[in-house]
């Protein structure tokens, strides 16, 4: 298909996701990205977020939760090099939650500058993670 772009999205447990698609969007450091098929080469980080991937066969769209990492994008392929990525259906609400709080409490808690920043940025990707399961339900 001349007008689809290949996705692949990796973490270090593996490959989560590998297929053809009309267009990517997941969180750039600085707002939104959207990737369509011949796309302008880019390298950058991605924070935590959703990986929307639209498939090429017109199937469902494809949601991924992504921990933060790297992403590379060339014309035809799009490389995402997660820290963490899990894919929608595979997301608990409930331990979520739980962690958030937990990453809540432990924030409050923290005392030098270091503890601070490390809870803080746990507690974005939970709510990040959080997030992600909302928009996942939201489209079912």
């Amino acid at each position: 298909m001349a007008n689809t772009i290949h996705v692949d999205v990796v973490s270090a447990e593996g490959s989560v996701y590998s297929g053809e698609a009309e267009f990517v969007v997941l969180p750039g450091e600085d707002g939104e990205l959207g990737i369509y098929p011949r796309h302008t080469p880019l390298i950058t980080r991605i924070k935590p977020g959703t990986v929307r991937i639209k498939p090429a066969d017109g199937g469902e769209e494809e949601l991924i939760f992504v921990a933060g990492g790297i992403l590379e994008v060339q014309p035809s392929i799009v490389t995402v090099l997660a820290d963490s990525a899990i894919r929608g259906h595979d997301l608990d609400e409930a331990k979520a939650t739980e962690a958030l709080q937990r990453a809540e409490e432990a924030r409050a808690k923290s005392q030098d500058k270091l503890e601070i920043a490390q809870m803080q940025a746990e507690y974005a990707m939970m709510a990040a993670q959080l997030a992600a399961i909302r928009r996942l339900r939201q489209k079912r």
